[in-house]
């Protein structure tokens, strides 16, 4: 490629460092669609001959029938996807193939090649998600009922429901899906025709290589366009936003896994046993999740700090963009599948939940909320009464609800017997009725409405 310029070929550690086929070999369907929507307007336009045009389309089929049954072949020489494709086009179709980059340059090439990725990883992850969200949504129905501790600092504060606590993880990835969305819609401009830089003095039509390629339109500047990197990082952005929605997913079923608390059950399917402890049911693939947060994370850093000192245009770091992207999405994609099947298939125990649910002084707050309502009390006068019950509770090693009504009446007169109506934990979900509560109705209300927005 570089005989006109070059006596001289690269040092080996040149040829070594300067080729990205290893990696930028994944973009070959998108290369392969760029290059033949590209050669269609050239030959429309009249910048190439119809037949030069109609070959080298019928190479790039070829091509792309090698590269499904083969794979791509990797040749340092060739540095990457698009000269590895460009010469193999030139040994089937012979010196038409050399019309192919009239009018584009690698720069405005990969830059579309990598667009087109980006937006198939997002349909990738979207229908991941979704899945997700739908497995979330079953789970969620089957206990809208079901009591659990709710809490705060990991200590327990009020009674919950699993249904709702699960749907806390679907609200996540809604928020998820549309982050995704945002970024899709903001990469789906075309680069295709900035060529090297400054544009091209060919009289091409990039409305029309946009239109071939399902882009929105083509972009409006050829300096951002060669240049712009937004759309990577937007990706890499919403994948570390999902891989921490999973990574608390994760810490949460690993801890609920724990004897201490013994919540669920792990499936065989997504735990691991132990090399010399045979009692060991390890929560291997929460912990993996958990721990692919982290190099999502980095990912997302690594592409931040290539791009952050960089002038325009072009610049060979922007080879390195490709590794992080890539490697988050595989992480990701993981990731989901495995919180997924862990959702479908987990089994919960349920009056094991119930049961720490009843300890810890849980209905403290619908003490002090009864207080309020029935005895006219102030709230901070009641969050005092009902301090002073909740240590006499504890002094006497019992519940709220197995103090006798006399202790209760000496804390404060305005107690009666009607308090004991509100200090189960059942009576304590029902009441949390506000939009968004726990109570079991709000929960079936609000899995109703999320499957309703799935359908529209």
């Amino acid at each position: 490629m570089w005989g006109g310029r070059f006596a001289a070929g690269p040092a080996s550690v040149m040829r070594e460092i300067n080729a990205s086929i290893p990696f930028d070999k994944r973009l070959w369907k998108q290369d392969i669609a760029g290059s033949k929507a590209h050669v269609a307007m050239l030959a429309k336009q009249g910048i190439v001959a119809q037949a030069d045009a109609d070959a080298i389309s019928g190479g790039l089929d070829q091509i792309a029938a090698e590269y499904e049954a083969n794979g791509v072949p990797v040749d340092l020489d060739l540095e990457d996807i698009h000269m590895v494709t460009e010469s193999r086009l030139a040994e089937l179709i012979g010196p038409a193939a050399g019309r192919l980059h009239t009018a584009r340059s690698r720069n405005d090439q990969v830059a579309t090649d990598f667009r087109l990725w980006v937006r198939d990883a997002i349909d990738e992850v979207e229908a991941g998600l979704v899945a997700l969200q739908e497995a979330l949504i079953a789970r969620a129905e089957e206990h809208a009922d079901t009591v659990m501790p709710g809490f705060t600092h990991l200590q327990s504060a009020q009674p919950v429901t699993l249904g709702h606590h699960l749907m806390a993880y679907h609200e996540m990835i809604r928020r998820d899906r549309s982050r995704f969305a945002d970024a899709r819609a903001r990469l789906n401009e075309c680069p295709l025709g900035a060529a090297a830089l400054a544009g091209t003095g060919f009289p091409i039509d990039r409305h029309a290589t946009a239109a071939a390629l399902g882009f929105a339109k083509p972009t409006d500047n050829s300096l951002d366009s060669v240049s712009d990197r937004d759309f990577a990082l937007d990706y890499l952005m919403a994948a570390t936003q999902v891989a921490l929605h999973l990574s608390r997913l994760a810490e949460e079923f690993i801890i609920w896994a724990s004897q201490p608390f013994g919540f669920v059950k792990l499936p065989d399917a997504y735990s691991t046993g132990s090399s010399i402890m045979p009692q060991k049911r390890n929560p291997d693939a929460a912990e993996l999740v958990r721990g692919h947060a982290g190099r999502i994370m980095g990912c997302m850093n690594a592409l931040c700090v290539t791009m952050k000192g960089l002038p325009l245009a072009y610049s060979k770091d922007m080879q390195d963009d490709k590794p992080p992207v890539f490697e988050a999405h595989d992480l990701l994609g993981l990731s989901i599948a495995a919180m997924t099947g862990m959702i479908e298939t987990v089994a919960f125990r349920t009056e094991r939940m119930r049961g720490l649910a009843e300890s810890g002084f849980a209905t403290a707050t619908d003490l002090a909320d009864w207080l309020v309502r029935e005895g006219n009390v102030p709230f901070r006068e009641a969050h005092h009464i009902t301090g002073r019950a909740v240590a006499a509770a504890e002094g006497a090693g019992v519940q709220l609800a197995d103090l006798p009504i006399e202790t209760l009446k000496a804390i404060d007169g305005r107690i009666d017997e009607r308090i004991y109506a509100v200090l189960t934990v059942d009576a304590s979900v029902a009441s949390r009725k506000s939009h968004g509560g726990t109570a079991p109705d709000q929960v079936r209300a609000r899995i109703a409405q999320a499957r309703q927005e799935k359908k529209e």
